[in-house]
């Protein structure tokens, strides 16, 4: 019994061939950059010219790091060469025994190197440096502007609005052909509108103050820059136009430009039919809260074309038309105007329990209109 596990352990264990080497390293190119392409080669014909040398042993070079690794080398005095394309690049001499893992890194931004090239290479390679350096540069300040616009959105979400703005200014300045960068500061000159006008309402100072306003108009140029740089930029999609144009028209219409307000939501909606629905739905809400109830009744019957499960859009639609019942002169009943009363019972079917679904079913109890049964009424709104 004992021998028999003893066989099945020996078995187990893994046994290194014979004469067995590995090899590891970097290859690193003439600007000091990991070689992209080409292979590691081992020969033993060190004393033949290079075309007539063999090789015995090739390791591709990993494009993203510039590293190689081989195994199972026989041992010999060898030596290695980097080869590009059929271009012997370096090269350098290797001697492996039984067992060795050695390191043979390559580093042709040495100076041996680099006085070895010719004056046409080396020209080429200190164009590629200032390319290389300017791209690096660049990436650099990506990067700081990556960080600032997350940290203009965690002011914005912590009441500093202001700091938001002032940074994304900044960023505006350093790299002012970024449709994103322009909605970034958009987005914050809003917030920042939005926070002074709650502000002044809270103080009972006049909310129509011109310089109260100016924000919402600095945050609709700012869209408007943003909607300009898109329609030009590589990376333009239909999503982003409509989110801008969504925003612009929020915007204009807090400053108390309703037409171009109007304008905005119904580009954004035919800039992305996902995002109609709420196109015009904010639409809808902003000319009823200016009591224009015949733009707001068209803007929500939009709103409800786009997205028929919307039931606020339901409640504007008939809260725009309500101001248009009439009296029956013989009844003295109430005439409520065509597609008012089906408005008020489609938002009580989709939001049984929504804000407005106790105010609609009273309504409609006081006017002896039917509440269709789904209602829950012992339910709170």
């Amino acid at each position: 019994m004992t021998a028999v596990g003893l066989a099945i352990f020996a078995a187990s264990v893994p046994v290194r061939a014979q004469g067995n080497a590995a090899v590891h390293g970097q290859v690193l190119n003439p600007a000091g950059m990991p070689q992209k392409s080409g292979d590691v080669k081992l020969t033993l014909d060190k004393g033949k010219s290079a075309k007539d040398q063999t090789y015995k042993y090739t390791f591709a070079i990993d494009a993203a790091t510039g590293s190689y690794k081989g195994k199972d080398i026989a041992p010999g005095e060898y030596m290695a060469v980097v080869i590009d394309s059929g271009k012997m690049l370096d090269y350098q001499d290797l001697s492996v025994k039984t067992g060795d893992d050695k390191t043979l890194d390559f580093d042709m931004s040495r100076a041996e190197y680099l006085k070895t090239m010719s004056a046409e290479d080396r020209k080429a390679l200190e164009e590629y440096k200032k390319k290389n350096a300017a791209v690096s540069a660049d990436n650099a300040k990506i990067q700081n502007i990556n960080k600032t616009l997350l940290q203009a959105r965690d002011d914005e979400k912590n009441g500093k609005a202001a700091d938001a703005v002032a940074s994304l200014q900044g960023v505006i300045a350093l790299k002012p052909d970024e449709a994103i960068i322009w909605a970034s500061l958009g987005e914050a000159q809003l917030a920042l509108a939005d926070a002074n006008m709650k502000a002044a309402k809270a103080a009972h100072s006049p909310t129509n103050d011109p310089a109260l306003l100016q924000t919402y108009t600095d945050a609709a140029t700012s869209y408007k820059k943003a909607i300009e740089l898109n329609a030009t930029s590589k990376k333009q999609t239909p999503e982003n136009l409509a989110a801008y144009q969504l925003n612009l028209g929020q915007a204009l219409a807090k400053s108390g430009d309703l037409p171009n307000a109007s304008a905005a939501y119904e580009a954004s909606a035919k800039a992305s039919p996902t995002m109609a629905g709420s196109a015009y739905f904010n639409e809808a809400a902003v000319m009823f809260n200016a009591s224009k109830m015949d733009e707001a009744a068209a803007a929500a019957d939009k709103a409800i074309a786009a997205d028929p499960k919307k039931a606020d859009a339901y409640y504007i639609k008939a809260q725009a038309l309500i101001p248009k019942a009439t009296a029956d002169p013989k009844t003295g009943k109430f005439v409520l105007p065509p597609g008012c009363l089906e408005s008020y019972q489609e938002y009580l079917e989709l939001a049984p329990d929504g804000a407005h679904a106790k105010e609609v079913k009273e309504l409609l109890d006081n006017l002896g209109q039917p509440v269709k049964n789904s209602f829950k009424a012992g339910k709170k709104p």
